[in-house]
């Protein structure tokens, strides 16, 4: 692991977040038999997580800005530094009673993503990079996958759903990736995604209308694990385009083959 002062702080405000979240989500299988349902609730939980997350990081680190799921952008006196703070990412899956859910954080300064913070509550599995450090999974090193044919690949794909996205351009895409993979998973956690491709549990993604938060974290654990990363059509900047696409060198380069083919 990963124990200079920056990973410190935000390992120490996201296990911060995670005792909030890991008690709530204990409450949401009673939730799902009444009438009015989880969401509310889960909508309160998504909240509180991200306020313990806020005081802890602004604490630490007074100065930095903030650009957060539910409360936008925050600027902060120094210019250089930004958090990209997701509370809950797979909101759909805790709202169910699925424990495939994180919190993740990730810093910018001057631009770029240095530093990233990937936990799942539920299972204990934190995932961390800072850049030039390496990427770990709680106390081991990770890498990505070696995994060279797309035939023998578990790709992993992000849905567009109701009123999001770009339902037909999608559907172009998996017809022609889910004839070339050797498997396709929709798993319900961006974060977790890129985590999973980092550690070589799965060998490649891809997904279009992200936002910053979504990826900030995964993106510098992704390249410090070793993997190629772009965004869905190839360009260089993933958070500019609010899509990725990523796998080891020879699976990215396949997969936008694929996407750029589905998309001609």
């Amino acid at each position: 692991m990963i124990r200079s002062p920056i990973m410190t702080v935000m390992t120490d405000a996201v296990m911060k977040a995670a005792r909030s979240l890991k008690r709530d989500f204990g409450e949401v299988e009673n939730l799902q038999v009444s009438r009015k349902g989880p969401g509310d609730f889960v909508s309160a939980a998504d909240r509180r997580a991200e306020q313990i997350l806020r005081d802890a990081l602004v604490k630490a680190r007074p100065g930095y800005g903030l650009v957060m799921e539910e409360t936008g952008v925050v600027e902060g006196t120094d210019k250089s530094h930004r958090w990209h703070i997701d509370p809950l990412d797979g909101t759909t899956n805790f709202l169910h009673g699925l424990p495939q859910f994180a919190i993740s954080v990730g810093l910018e300064r001057e631009g770029q993503i240095v530093a990233g913070v990937i936990y799942n509550p539920v299972l204990d599995e934190m995932f961390v990079a800072e850049k030039g450090k390496g990427a770990y999974l709680n106390n081991r090193r990770i890498r990505v996958a070696a995994r060279r044919e797309m035939v023998d690949a578990l790709v992993v794909c992000g849905l567009p759903h109701l009123g999001r996205g770009n339902h037909p351009q999608f559907l172009k895409e998996l017809t022609v990736v889910m004839a070339a993979a050797g498997g396709l998973r929709r798993l319900g956690s961006a974060a977790l995604d890129l985590a999973f491709v980092a550690c070589g549990r799965t060998d490649a993604y891809w997904e279009r209308d992200l936002n910053s938060w979504d990826l900030a974290a995964g993106l510098v654990i992704l390249r410090e694990a070793g993997a190629f990363v772009s965004d869905a059509d190839g360009g260089p900047d993933p958070l500019a385009a609010g899509s990725v696409a990523c796998g080891n060198e020879t699976l990215h380069r396949e997969l936008l083959k694929l996407l750029r083919h589905a998309n001609r």
